[in-house]
């Protein structure tokens, strides 16, 4: 199992899969063909399906333009390779338009680069775990929490790494409270997290507490769909459930720094499991991917400043995976706006209420967290291509403008 540091990636929204990935392609490809008169890019399948709404032709263009060089973009939303969804195939040209060099990528969720060889940057194995069944029975043998894991198996670095992260988050959350307005885009959004947190101060109890946690995550959400610098979570359109959570604990809570990344920690190990033996990319198995593994990552989290056992972490990142079974990636218009952006809010709810229920028992449930992750990955793919970020199918069928009312 790779690093956590691969779940936990520091950019600019408002897609990790179709913003953050495909510069970093761009950015490889240019650097290994400097000499080329001109560049020709072509998106398939997701990538070209939604890739107007999530920046994806800008992303790539601000690579090429800077060094002075010609960039195409050629669009083929209906094909689909056999790979992956979120498919680019970079060429480089002569002055008569022969192809140079050609290469094949692979965007596959959370930034992440693959080509048809291998990664640009193999992630280094760094578990000796293949599941959560695998680390459960090791974290028992050992009597060691997941955190310790994380600290056993990771470089040196990795609390300072986690510290920028959690940095990162908060700062996300701290602009998009201030910021309103109108978010870019043809659906015309509102901003809704400053308005959301004012209105927190009138409520009391359970209501002020929810509305906080809300304005939260659509702080983080909002600024992602804004372009605004964020941390995967385990992806840019879930960017806001992890923050959310750990921010609204910590202030209502006091938990201690130190506290708040070694749930960080124990929540990567969770993202990491999941992608290792599903998929985080919404053009792969939908939507489930990305808010259902945040979800899970938070509600881990949250079990584990609570005093959960093992066990009642495993439990409760089940429950986030679980009730997220079958959910569609379908954003109108392209966008990581609508439903993205309030998923992310009612999502980081979920993940407070599994703390609950999983602490309510003692961690013994039917269903293992490992097999509600294989679940995920053959509904996923049994989920027809309209519903797989391609904005054909669901919600996506309607424009979202106001022009009923």
């Amino acid at each position: 199992m790779e690093s956590i540091k691969n779940i936990f990636r520091i950019g600019n929204g408002p897609s990790s899969s179709h913003t953050m990935g495909p510069k970093k392609a761009a950015q490889h490809f240019l650097e290994h063909n400097q000499n080329a008169i001109k560049y020709r890019v072509t998106l398939y399948g997701s990538l070209a399906a939604t890739g107007k709404g999530h920046l994806t032709d800008d992303a790539i263009i601000k690579v090429f333009e800077p060094a002075g060089k010609q960039i195409e973009i050629v669009w083929q939303p209906e094909t689909f390779l056999p790979r992956h969804p979120n498919t680019m195939k970079f060429e480089s040209l002569d002055e008569h338009d022969k192809i140079t060099s050609s290469w094949t990528a692979y965007s596959i969720g959370g930034g992440e680069i693959v080509d048809d060889d291998t990664s640009l940057q193999p992630p280094e194995r760094k578990y000796p775990f293949e599941n959560m069944t695998e680390l459960l029975k090791y974290c028992n043998s050992k009597g060691l929490q997941f955190w310790e894991v994380v600290n056993k198996y990771e470089s040196s670095d990795i609390w300072d790494y986690l510290a920028t992260v959690w940095d990162t988050m908060q700062q996300a959350i701290h602009r998009g409270l201030e910021n309103e307005g109108v978010l870019p885009g043809p659906l015309h959004l509102p901003r809704k997290a400053a308005s959301f947190n004012i209105k927190a101060s009138g409520y009391k109890g359970t209501l002020q507490k929810r509305a906080l946690l809300f304005s939260y995550a659509l702080a983080v959400a909002e600024e992602n769909a804004a372009g605004g610098v964020i941390v995967t979570a385990p992806t840019c359109g879930s960017c806001g459930v992890m923050p959310s959570v750990l921010y609204y604990l910590q202030q209502q809570y006091e938990f201690s720094d130190i506290k708040i990344l070694r749930a960080l920690a124990t929540a990567g190990l969770i993202g990491a499991i999941v992608k290792k033996n599903a998929s985080i990319s919404g053009a792969e198995v939908g939507c489930q991917g990305e808010i259902g593994t945040a979800c899970a990552m938070a509600s881990g989290a949250t079990t584990q400043l609570f005093g959960g056992t093992i066990f009642q972490i495993e439990y409760s990142a089940e429950m986030g995976l679980e009730h997220h079974l079958g959910l569609t990636c379908d954003p109108v218009a392209g966008l990581v706006q609508i439903p993205c952006i309030e998923r992310n809010a009612f999502a980081a709810a979920r993940a407070l209420n599994h703390n609950v229920f999983a602490m309510l028992g003692d961690g013994r449930h039917r269903i293992s967290f490992d097999k509600v992750v294989e679940t995920m990955r053959r509904t996923g793919h049994d989920l027809p291509k309209i519903y797989r970020e391609t904005s054909e199918g669901g919600l996506a069928c309607y424009s979202g403008l106001a022009d009923d009312f």
